[in-house]
């Protein structure tokens, strides 16, 4: 069984409705892909599932991507372009800080959702939510193996 073993419906289901809040209020776009493992740097993987799953296609390049390596213990934030332009050099990992505490704790669901409710109130700063808005990309979580 996959990395959707650590998560029971409850706990997606919060993290889908974290997203789902936290695009209420922005044109921004978060996305969240768990794995069990992640062989190498958590950073050049996140930035291959942030492509793979299409999310540099956003309009404003304000796609946000919370990636999760749970047996291997990594977690990333990858914002786009239009994003890190736009934020403070340490927002991420200032939200990265917040959300490992978290993950230490064995609390997945909620490590993830506190850390999206987070990148949405930043996201609504400098992407605030249009009346013509789309759902670009999928509110679902993204497994790998």
């Amino acid at each position: 069984m996959g990395a959707q073993k650590y998560f029971n419906e409850a706990g997606k289901l919060q993290i889908t409705n974290a997203i789902r809040v936290a695009e209420t209020n922005t044109s921004g776009e978060i996305r969240v892909h768990i794995e069990k493992h992640c062989n190498g740097d958590v950073l050049d993987r996140a930035a291959y599932i942030f492509e793979k799953l299409e999310m540099h296609k956003t309009e404003l390049r304000n796609g946000v991507l919370f990636y999760l390596a749970v047996e291997d213990k990594k977690f990333a934030i990858l914002g786009d372009g239009g994003i890190n332009q736009k934020v403070a050099d340490d927002f991420w990992e200032t939200t990265k800080e917040v959300v490992i505490a978290k993950l230490k704790e064995g609390e997945y669901a909620e490590a993830l959702a506190d850390g999206i409710i987070m990148a949405g109130e930043q996201l609504k700063e400098n992407f605030p939510y249009q009346k013509d808005d789309v759902n670009e990309l999928s509110d679902e979580i993204s497994f790998g193996k």
